[in-house]
């Protein structure tokens, strides 16, 4: 198989557009995404699309309908909050099999106001018995948990959010750019216990895209030169648990995955200079150091109190401002991420580069289960 590179990548700031249009918006990433390899939508094969909110309206012929109608076919991906990883994933996945020499991948979303999850669905409902199946509630009792055998701390929960609000300073295309120090997180609104306002992602309209082409299409083309190579992908799905009939496990899938991921690309956990992960809320943020191997069992409190995920430390993470501040438009934040991993190992970030990153990993979750983590590499 040949090794497929991200050769263009770009979103869009994210906010709120009630004006526009889900594929206008997913137009505005893919057109940017294409300007910085300096290609058009002539030259792709294939496009693959990520949205959740309408999985069923063929979003990416629509943005096609925006972009340029070339008869290219076109897969449209929904797989809850891990649809731009995967839209990402599949299109790597045909570049990688020699289907195709280059393709675009787009997430995009628009997304209302108010509180993810609910009630719905059949099998036993988690209403009633944990108290709510919104996701506040879920990951609230996931860092509860995490507390009860570690002794995590309410502090410790709200100093990710204040990083990851001041990692968003340095980011022009965050939603929110503003300082939230540790007493106004504390006493803001409480949400879903340990979580308050300032401890959830936002809900925003954006979107991000990702030309990815085989290795002999990005020397033909000269881009080799700001190529960041795909290392590992990964997809996985949760296993049977008895615990899943009441209340579902937020950690398995990822450890699972990042295992796979780190033996895809030969790599281990103290080989990762940065790491964008799926902060959806503060408590998600510290169990997922350890899901993802970046400290041992118990110690990602400790990781946190000393500074060693914040810029400049040992393993920098979510220096975008992640999701409790850059947002979190569900079929975008895959890509999203590709996109600030990729722009440090090419040492395009400014004020928030990580000096000297060579190698980054993505992560996001999806529950009901997805988990996709990529692993990027610096080409040159």
């Amino acid at each position: 198989m040949t090794d497929a590179y991200v050769v263009g990548v770009d979103m869009i700031k994210f906010g709120r557009f009630p004006e526009k249009s889900v594929p206008q918006i997913g137009a505005e990433s893919a057109l940017l995404a294409l300007d910085d390899c300096g290609l058009s939508i002539q030259d792709m094969e294939a496009l693959y699309c990520g949205n959740l909110m309408q999985a069923s309206a063929m979003v990416g012929q629509r943005i096609l309908q925006e972009i340029g109608q070339t008869g290219i076919p076109v897969v449209n991906v929904s797989n809850a909050c891990a649809t731009g990883a995967t839209a990402f994933r599949e299109a790597w996945a045909s570049v990688k099999a020699g289907l195709y020499d280059i393709v675009l991948a787009v997430g995009v979303e628009q997304m209302g106001r108010g509180l993810l999850g609910g009630t719905g669905g059949k099998g036993i409902p988690k209403e009633g018995l944990f108290g709510s199946g919104t996701m506040p509630a879920v990951f609230a009792e996931a860092g509860m948990e995490h507390a009860r055998k570690h002794g995590t701390t309410f502090e410790q929960f709200a100093k990710v959010s204040v990083k990851n609000h001041h990692h968003s300073t340095m980011n022009p295309k965050a939603m929110y750019q503003i300082e939230t120090p540790l007493e106004t997180v504390m006493n803001a609104e409480m949400i879903s216990y340990p979580n308050t306002k300032l401890m959830c992602s936002v809900n925003v309209d954006g979107s991000a895209a990702a030309v990815i082409a085989t290795e002999k299409k990005a020397r033909e083309l000269g881009l080799l030169g700001r190529a960041v190579k795909v290392c590992a992908s990964v997809l996985t799905s949760d296993r049977w648990q008895e615990r899943d009939l009441v209340m579902p496990d937020v950690n398995t899938c990822t450890q699972e995955a990042a295992a796979k991921a780190y033996a895809m690309a030969g790599l281990g956990p103290e080989d990762i200079d940065l790491v964008e992960l799926h902060d959806c809320f503060a408590t998600a943020e510290i169990l997922h150091y350890e899901n993802l191997g970046l400290c041992g069992a118990g110690e990602a409190g400790r990781m946190i109190d000393d500074g060693e995920v914040a810029l400049g430390g040992r393993i920098p993470v979510n220096v975008s401002g992640g999701l409790l501040s850059k947002g979190h438009p569900l079929g975008a934040t895959g890509i999203a991420n590709i996109y600030e991993v990729s722009t440090h190992l090419r040492g395009e970030a400014g004020e928030r580069q990580v000096q000297g990153a060579r190698i980054g990993m993505t992560h996001v979750i999806g529950l009901g289960s997805a988990c996709g983590i990529h692993i990027l590499e610096k080409a040159a």
